[in-house]
């Protein structure tokens, strides 16, 4: 195989398509890989640049592959976008990462440690509680409401206006 410089690696669930060009600029590897052979081809190869789109696995694959003694540049997708040149799918998406990679203005996604990444799943899910506690909240207010009981948009104000109005509701009739 002639000598590769610039690796562009399309991930997913189960399957690696990888694009490398050479010191010309041209293609002397596509080739589609499980998790498993990605691995073991990287770890057969000398240290190269490889550009992954910015992703929910990228930082996990991007510090395997710098274990492994590459560097791992991540993308955002948004700046790859206006690489795509043909319809999309996997073997399109690597050749265009290397493309995107290679141009001297492309910025790039700091790589992640695993405690950064728990670090924004503990803010992420502690966000996603908080929507789901004042969702709710909002639709038991809505509900008060059809029985003539309003409260203050606060949680602990609703707590208080339902159990208020529940003991001194009078009867209509």
């Amino acid at each position: 195989m002639e000598q590769i410089i610039r690796i562009g690696m399309d991930t997913s669930k189960s399957v690696f398509q990888l694009h490398g060009v050479n010191a010309k600029e041209q293609p002397v590897l596509r080739r589609k890989l499980s998790r498993r052979e990605m691995v073991k081809f990287f770890e057969k190869l000398p240290p190269i640049e490889i550009a992954i789109e910015a992703c929910g696995a990228s930082h996990y694959w991007g510090r395997v592959l710098s274990c492994l003694g590459h560097t791992v540049k991540l993308i955002a997708p948004q700046l790859v976008k206006p690489y795509v040149k043909r319809g999309k799918n996997d073997a399109a998406d690597a050749e265009v990462l290397c493309e995107a990679m290679s141009r001297p203005t492309m910025r790039f996604v700091p790589l992640k440690s695993e405690e950064e990444q728990a670090a924004l799943i503990l803010i992420g899910m502690r966000a996603r509680l908080i929507r789901n506690r004042t969702q709710l909240a909002n639709t038991i207010r809505g509900y008060a409401a059809e029985f003539g009981i309003t409260a203050p948009k606060a949680c602990a104000g609703l707590r208080h206006s339902l159990i208020g109005s529940l003991r001194t509701k009078a009867c209509p009739h």
